[in-house]
């Protein structure tokens, strides 16, 4: 399951961020249940993979069990090497990992609740030329946020945990903002509290 060779020449690629250390949650919040039992993180890689193939999901090396449920849920598997030191990392590591698509849509694995439209939608305005896409729900934007290839260098750059933030922040005027009637793409679980 490591370093896989993904086919994505030409292709939006879904990534699925699942190398975070869950530390608010109190136990492995990745592979706890939700109530149809399907892991958080499955759920979401489900959801990522039902919009969009091919699909890489990045863990942090030593977590077999989670390892397995992303496969189980029709992903590729990536162990990231440095995960520990943030999620830029992480997403550097997935974004060199098929530097040949045409884009990527990036997910967090503790958003199980997006639907695989709203995803579909941002891959769709990646493919028309948008150079950075995500969704917004009732004004707020949300999750997944789609980059064209035009901006591979730059997440290739990223370290540190602030993900692709600075850009975003950078290049806000070129967001194409996608209004979604979803309220999974602002849904994210950091405590058990939150699958209430």
């Amino acid at each position: 399951m490591n370093e896989p060779a993904v086919p994505a020449r030409g292709r939006i690629v879904g990534i699925l961020l699942a190398a975070g250390s869950a530390s608010r949650f109190g136990s492995d919040k990745l592979l706890h249940p939700l109530p149809d039992g399907a892991p958080i993180a499955a759920a979401a890689a489900r959801n990522l993979r039902a919009a969009l193939d091919p699909v890489v999901a990045v863990v942090r090396p030593g977590s077999p069990a989670l390892e397995g449920a992303l496969a189980d849920a029709g992903v590729t598997v990536s162990r990231c090497p440095d995960a520990a030191a943030g999620m830029g990392h992480s997403l550097a590591h997935a974004v060199r990992a098929t530097a040949d698509a045409a884009g990527w849509v990036v997910a967090l694995a503790d958003m199980p609740f997006i639907a695989p439209a709203s995803i579909r939608r941002v891959a769709d305005a990646l493919a028309a030329g948008a150079p950075i896409a995500a969704p917004r729900h009732r004004g707020e934007r949300g999750h997944p946020v789609g980059f064209a290839a035009r901006y591979r260098a730059a997440l290739e750059a990223l370290v540190g945990d602030a993900g692709a933030r600075e850009i975003l922040q950078r290049d806000r005027d070129l967001v194409v903002m996608l209004d979604v009637d979803d309220p999974g793409v602002l849904r994210d679980i950091d405590t058990p509290a939150d699958l209430k």
